[in-house]
This record gives structure tokens, sequence and C-alpha cells, in this order.
């Protein structure tokens, strides 16, 4: 099936023990989790590789006879026009010393749910429950005759997730019969809840 689009990206911070969502001022918003959307100019790319591990043939009778694969270990090279400046300082785990400045600290750990769209309109995710996020280089160039923008540019590599069954992400099909979105937001987003009276958080 053919995917087409980036509909939203959505964040949270989560403990690196439990795994479970962080919410208020230990978190990245009241509920805990962050969407990347129109106040952040949204987000321009989300290129995830190392689904599947490196392969090796093994072989019997002089011709290849199996082959078998190592263990996934997916990176996002995330790209927003214009994240904001104290959450991208959150997800990569910086300390503020309220005077305006932030230092590097260990990596925090995040939650990310990319949202992505079947060529048919319904919604396809990439779940990753736990990720560390760095961003490696800031290319700051003189402005010509136009304006040089540098984006929010972010490396996140995925890690175990307790709630995968100890694999590093997960997809989700919005047309399937058994989808819930409110289950998927939990194991996403370690336990997380919408609150009352609010929606789930997702694009939809």
């Amino acid at each position: 099936m053919a995917i087409v689009g980036l509909k939203l990206v959505t964040f949270a911070l989560i403990d690196p023990i439990t795994q479970q969502i962080l919410k208020g001022e230990d978190g990245l918003s009241e509920d805990g989790l962050y969407q990347v959307d129109t106040k952040d100019m949204g987000s321009k790319t989300a290129n995830i590789t190392g689904l599947v591990g490196s392969s090796t043939k093994r072989y019997g009778n002089n011709v290849a006879q199996q082959v078998t694969y190592g263990a996934p270990a997916p990176s996002i090279a995330y790209d927003s026009l214009n994240l904001d400046f104290d959450i991208k300082q959150k997800i990569k785990g910086f300390v503020p010393d309220g005077k305006g400045g932030w230092t590097p600290s260990d990596p925090a750990h995040v939650a990310m749910l990319i949202e992505t769209q079947s060529l048919a309109g319904n919604s396809i995710y990439f779940g990753f429950g736990n990720c560390t996020a760095v961003e490696s280089e800031a290319n700051i160039q003189t402005n010509d005759d136009n304006n040089q923008i540098v984006d929010d540019a972010l490396t996140i590599s995925a890690l175990d997730t307790i709630a995968f069954g100890h694999k590093p992400f997960k997809l989700y099909n919005a047309a399937d019969t058994g989808f819930d979105e409110p289950t998927m937001l939990k194991e996403v987003f370690g336990g997380y809840v919408a609150p009352a009276g609010t929606g789930t958080g997702t694009g939809e």
C-alpha cells in the first residue's frame, strides 16, 4: 500500500525507566502531548530508515538457501519548519538555567507518533514509544538576496519499547476494523489517556 504526505507529528516526554508519559512541568504540555501543527508551521519531513536490520545470506549446496535479518534499528531524520524553541530543547534533553540559557545533559527519552495517509485517505501511523533525539549541526549562513532559513533538524533514534513487546516501533492502520485510537495513544505515549471532554490529540 502506498502512503502519501505527512499529516501530523506528535511528541511526548517519557520516563526512561517506566516509559510512562510525563505531564505538566516535567513534560511537554499539561496532558503530556505536543502536536507539531500550524503554530510551528508544521513538519516538513520524517525520513525513517532502519526498519529492517542488516541481512545475511546462509548458503548450502553452493547456493543461497536462507536470508536472516538483524534487529531493526529505526532512525528518523526529522525536519520541522519552526519548532517551538523550548519544546525542541526539552526533546533533546537540554536543561534550562532560568536565565534564558539551555545546556546539554543526558538525552531525554521521547515518544513520537508520525501520521501519514493511504491513497484512499485513511490514516497510517508509525509509532515510536521510546526514542532519543539529537541536533547534530546548525548550518548558519549570512542572508543575501534571500533569507537563509535553517530548519529545525533532529535525528531521532528508536529504542526498545515495553508496550510494543520490546520492539522499537509499531505500525497502525486506522482503516482496520479493530483499530482503536485511544488504545494506540496509550501504547505509543506510555499510558496516555485523553482528558475528559477533549479530543484524542491526533490529526483526525
